[in-house]
Formats: structure tokens, sequence, C-alpha cells
């Protein structure tokens, strides 16, 4: 039955997108240009349905308001136009769509056939009928209103910037200091005990993996699985309704806003792991929950005259950045979780793909390009995942300014250094002191390079360091999925062992990785789970696995709980001592009042690397000396105030080896500021003497 709305006039033109409440009705707005008909459907406690047309105001915005409509409505959109699948058209008014901008959304995705657009398991052009509303989610209206008060958003410099990736509901379901009711929440994460956590730890900034609100693939559901992960995205504007302990219809909300708020209120960033690249509607054969019944040749690529999808992402489809409007959506998006969600930054899921024209990546196009101009974006911290599946899809130095990129060359150079395999320590170098190679000639700083070793999509720390070969039979996919080039090692034994000359040399190995990680040039991001020796049991592609495989464990007795201290220790450092959180590259001349240069670099014997030593490929140690820069003070004399500078030497060989210390101009002697091994002993060394590092050792040396 049909409601009558109210229409009211907006000062630009036509109302904002989405459902806009204002305090005794909602007004609805749906992009829909080649719609002939569009219904917003009202939803009560029992779902029972009410039909309200809207009418087509401006520029393809069908729109109307309906009084009496509070927060908490649930409502869902049926749009009717031409079904001709060989042109892209696949309007279809038996199936309920989900608001694009939605703020909200609650209910589960049904595996109901009914769900597809098309017949499900037949011919994708042969239109099915049959109603969707039973077995779709629904569209909620949201209330808006927050107190943020004060709100101290801590605006960390890029270059003091730890990162530290996480996931809402594995961070805390094993939590024993969390309610039971609030773990695996947003409400969880804002804990004091989670938040007392991570400031202890020293990191700066929390990376969330996806919390838009996302749906779980057919095939994976089969399988008794979850997209655990998230990266199958439904709503661009709505927080995840399975991350809420308040509730589905709106609480989700104003809970994630009280976790920024307790984040920021703690000194922590938070940044969100976005997925605009492609949506949960898969290909030509997947379901149609939204984009896809409302203008299905404007969201998406076609191709094949459209009725077929291009797939950049391997997920089925790619969301099509090249249309104006599309653009608009992933901006407001963008702008809502920092106006309106108060998020400090975006890392954006294969970041080339909205690069992309007509078909290569172009890094003047009209997305970054609206990013680049944004008074809003281009304020906040933008991160890449600088590669796609297309064809010149890895743009690993690519990006311009501001964004700073996922370092998978930093990744790949630590894990062969570290696991003995690798080319002698050249690219090693590049990857310590910032990779300049990738960055300084587009301008940026060293800050560019988000460094990193492990990452969700991957092992972590420990079972980069205990597994050779990748362990995912219980992803149900024959152990096929993930990658096969993992750079590890597991020191004779596969998989965890009680054998304590292996655990030791494990250990060692994982406090010499993330001495290099921690104290390297660029932006160091960290792993959730990896300061305490978090396993997967060899899973190296966990994205389908809401259990104990991914969730942290916080049990003391299956952990490594010593590496929180090396963890703290270096953070400690990297935080007190600007040398490691230089704004700048080095540029490796000699001062000629100090006779050094602001980096050197050292082979075992105490001299400068010459060109024999960086082309030796069965080298496997390296000295990396950074000098400490004027801080900014003076003393009370009126001298200006250096940093302290470091010596620092990595050592990835299974045999010890001595090292000599450079002596003046570098240093008159060394004290031990950090060592692996525990086995160097004396608390300082004069130049000149050696120091014998064990293998697999890391140690930072204070120049005196």
């Amino acid at each position: 039955m049909s409601t009558p709305f109210q229409t009211q006039w907006w000062p630009d033109g036509g109302p904002p997108r989405g459902a806009t409440y204002d305090g005794s009705g909602v007004t609805f707005a749906l992009w829909a240009p080649m719609a002939e008909r569009v219904e917003v459907c009202l939803f009560d406690d029992h779902a029972t349905e009410r039909r309200v047309p809207l009418t087509d105001l401006l520029f393809g915005v069908w729109s109307g308001r309906v009084p009496g409509l509070r927060p908490g409505q649930r409502y869902g959109y049926r749009v009717h136009g031409p079904w001709d699948p060989y042109t892209g058209h696949r309007f279809n008014g038996a199936k309920l769509l989900v608001d694009p901008y939605a703020r909200a959304i609650t209910g589960e995705a049904d595996d109901h056939a009914a769900v597809f657009g098309h017949v499900a398991g037949g011919d994708d052009t042969v239109r099915d009928d049959r109603d969707s509303a039973p077995y779709v989610p629904r569209s909620v209206v949201v209330d808006p209103g927050f107190d943020w008060g004060e709100d101290p958003r801590p605006y960390v410099p890029w270059s003091d910037t730890v990162l530290y990736e996480l996931h809402v509901r594995g961070a805390t379901m094993r939590h024993p200091d969390v309610p039971p009711e609030l773990r695996g929440t947003y409400a969880g994460l804002a804990h004091p005990a989670v938040l007392g956590y991570l400031r202890d730890l020293g990191v700066t900034t929390v990376e969330l993996l996806p919390v838009h609100h996302f749906v779980s693939e057919f095939v994976l559901r089969g399988r008794g699985l979850t997209n655990y992960w998230g990266y199958n995205t439904l709503g661009f504007f709505a927080p995840h309704a399975g991350y809420a302990s308040a509730g589905s219809e709106g609480q989700q909300v104003a809970e994630f806003k009280r976790m920024v708020k307790a984040m920021h209120e703690a000194g922590l960033e938070v940044v969100l792991d976005v997925v605009y690249n492609h949506t949960a509607e898969q290909n030509e054969f997947g379901p149609t929950y939204s984009f896809r019944g409302i203008h299905n040749p404007a969201y998406y690529r076609l191709d094949g005259g459209g009725r077929r999808y291009r797939d950049l992402s391997g997920t089925g489809n790619t969301l099509n950045l090249r249309h104006p409007d599309i653009v608009r959506l992933v901006l407001d998006s963008l702008r809502y979780w920092v106006q309106e969600m108060h998020v400090d930054g975006f890392r954006f899921d294969l970041a080339p793909i909205l690069t992309r024209g007509v078909g290569d990546v172009d890094m003047f196009g009209a997305f970054l390009a609206a990013v680049g101009q944004d008074p809003v974006l281009s304020r906040v911290k933008l991160i890449a995942e600088p590669w796609d599946l297309g064809f010149d899809g890895y743009q690993v130095g690519g990006f311009p300014a501001p964004w700073s990129e996922w370092n998978d060359r930093f990744r790949d150079a630590v894990r062969e250094f570290w696991a003995g395999s690798a080319d002698g320590v050249r690219d090693l170098a590049s990857r310590l002191s910032g990779s300049s190679d990738l960055y300084r000639r587009s301008g940026r700083r060293p800050f560019a390079s988000i460094n990193y070793i492990t990452a969700h999509d991957g092992f972590t720390l420990r079972d980069l360091v205990s597994y050779v070969g990748k362990h995912n039979e219980a992803n149900g996919e024959a152990n096929d999925d993930g990658h096969n080039d993992n750079r590890s090692v597991n020191f004779g034994v596969e998989g965890e062992t009680d054998d304590p000359e292996i655990v030791t040399l494990r250990l060692r190995q994982v406090r010499g990785l993330l001495t290099t990680l921690l104290l390297a040039t660029g932006v160091p991001m960290l792993m959730a789970g990896d300061e305490s020796g978090r396993t997967q049991h060899g899973n190296n592609n966990a994205y389908c696995q809401d259990n104990e495989i991914s969730w942290l464990d916080w049990a003391e007795e299956q952990t490594w709980p010593q590496l929180r201290d090396t963890v703290r220790e270096l953070l400690r450092i990297r935080r007190e001592h600007p040398v490691f959180r230089r704004p700048h590259f080095f540029h490796g001349r000699l001062d000629p009042a100090g006779g050094r240069r602001d980096v050197g670099w050292f082979a075992p014997w105490g001299e400068e690397m010459d060109a024999e030593a960086w082309h030796d490929s069965s080298l496997r140690t390296l000295g990396m000396y950074l000098a400490g820069e004027h801080t900014g003070r003076t003393a009370p004399s009126g001298e200006p105030v250096r940093d302290d500078s470091f010596l620092l030497w990595l050592h990835g060989g299974d045999t010890p080896v001595d090292v000599t210390l450079p002596g003046p101009p570098w240093a008159m002697a060394y004290s031990v500021a950090l060592d692996t091994s525990d086995c160097v002993g004396s608390d300082q060394v004069a130049a000149g003497e050696h120091l014998r590092l064990a293998p697999h050792t890391a140690v930072v040396l204070r120049a005196v």
C-alpha cells in the first residue's frame, strides 16, 4: 500500500543522498538515472512492508519525504526499469536493494535463490521475479547526533607514526579482562584493558581491518565458514553491524563513535582499511543486493557489451571509478568517515584499481585528483596498497604525494636477509634507509614507505620462523589458496616444537626481524599479536577463519611474552631518538665539521662498505651507523643539542661473526642499547674492539 509523502526543496537543488532524518520525518534520495520507477520500502517490527513511490526531482535523483518516521526505521528500495543484461541493465523490482548511502544496515544475507536477480544456477540473462525481501539485509535510518565533547584528535605526524594492524573482532574474542558480552565488538576494543595495552606497547595508530558493512560469500557459507577479514563490502557508509554489542538498528553507529572517541582520548589514531575496488555482488552470476539493481552500467566496469564484469580485484567485479557519480559516492563515503565518524585516515585495498581510466593506471586520473584537492581528505593519512590484478598493476613507488604506500620491497628484502637467502646486503640497505630509490624521485619523504614484514595476508611473525610451507587445509580449498612464496625458515622442524635450541633460535630470529622493522627509516606497521608470538598454525590465508586460528590469544602460556618487552624497548628507542624518525632521506655526504656522514655502512671488519663488499652475495652481516642531528634544543651553555648516534648491526648468518667497531670520527666507544641474543655481555665496548655476534642476531649500539 502506498503512503503519501511531502516534498521539501533544498537550497542546492536536491536533498543529500541516503536517508536524512530532520526531527519529524525522513527524506529519502536515491540516484538511479536510468530507472523508470523507484519505491522506498518501509518495514515494521513484523516485517510488514509499505511501499512509497518516489519522484525524480533532479539529475536522476529520486526523492521524497515521509513524515513521522524516526531513527531505527528499516527500509530498502525497489528500482524498476529494463531487464537487458546484454546492454548491462539488470533492473528487477522484485529485489529489495540496500541504499548505497545507508548509514546502518541490519539483518543477514540468506542463501535463498531469490536473492539473485537472475535464475540462480542458470542463465544469467533470465530474470527471476521472486521477492527477495525476506532474505536480504535492510537499510536503517540513523540519527547523526552524538556528543563528541572535545575529542582531542592525536594528529600524529607521519614521521612519528607506528601503525598497528588490528581486527575488531579478533582482538578481544579471547581477552580475559573484556566482559564476555563485549568481546569481538567496537565496545570491546574501546575497553580500558585494551587501550592500556596499546598505549603501553608504544604504537600510535590503530589500522582496523575492514569495518564497512560486509557479507560472506555463498561459497564460504556452504563450507561452514565466513568472510572473517571483511573484504566483501555491501555498505560504504555503514559500520559492520556484526561488531556491535548494542544492536544493529543504528546502535552500531554510536558504538563505533564511542570507540573512536575512546581511542583518541588514549592518544591513538584510527585508520580504516577500506575496500572501494569491488563490492559483495560478485560477477554476473552473483546476488543482487544493491548497486547492480540500481544502475549496473555506472557502478561496475562491464565487458562483452555490458553482460560481463571486468574483474581486476579477483572477486568478480570492479567498481567503476571512471564515472563521476561513483567517484562522488566514494568521496562522500570517505568524508563521512572523517567528518562524522572522526577517523584519521585510510588504507586503500588494491588502490591502483581506483586510478584506472579506460584500462591503464593513471596517477593523474579523476579519483586521485579529487582526493588531492579535497580540503578534508587531503589532510588525513592516505595509504595505498599499490598493486592490483590488472595489467601494469604493480605500482610500488608510483603514487603521488600525499600518499604513503605499503612497501612489499621492504617486506621481501628483510625476510630474505634473515632467512639467509638474500643476495648480499645491497637491497637491505636501501630498505633500511627509507627506500629512496622508490620514493625520492616523486618528491616524497621517507614516510611514504609503510614498512612491514607481516600483515593479515600471510604468515604471522611466529609462523614465519616456524613453517617453510603454508598449511591452509582448514580453508577447505585443498591447500591451494594463499601465497607459496613465503621466504620463511623453520630451523629444522616444521611447525611447533619443544626443542629448546630451535625455540631459542626462533625467538632470536623474530627479535631480529622486529628490530629491523621498528628501527628502519620509514613508517613501521606491526601486525597485532606479532609482539607476543601469535600463531595461525601455518595458515597464511586465514581470511575465512573466524575462530581461534585468527583470534588473538592473550594466555601467557600460549605466547612468547618476552617479545613484548623487546617491542616496547624498540619503540621507546624510536620515540626518544629522532635519528630513527627522519623526515628526510639520507644524503651520505661527509660533514666537514664532524668528518662523518649522516649514514655510514660498515662491513664486519669495521671499514665502510666498498664496491666489492656491496656486491658480495655471501655477505650476511651489515652495520648501519646513524649520525644524530641537531634536535632544535640548546644546552644551558648555549650549545646546540644533538641526538645520540647509533650503530645497528644485523647478522643473518648461521654461524657467529666477529665485527669490528668503527673508531673516530664515528665514535670513541659504544654502549649496548639492545641485544637480541643476550650474548654480547659488556655494557660498553671501545672503538676498534671486536664484538662477537651470535647467529641471527641484531645489536643496537649507542655511540659514545
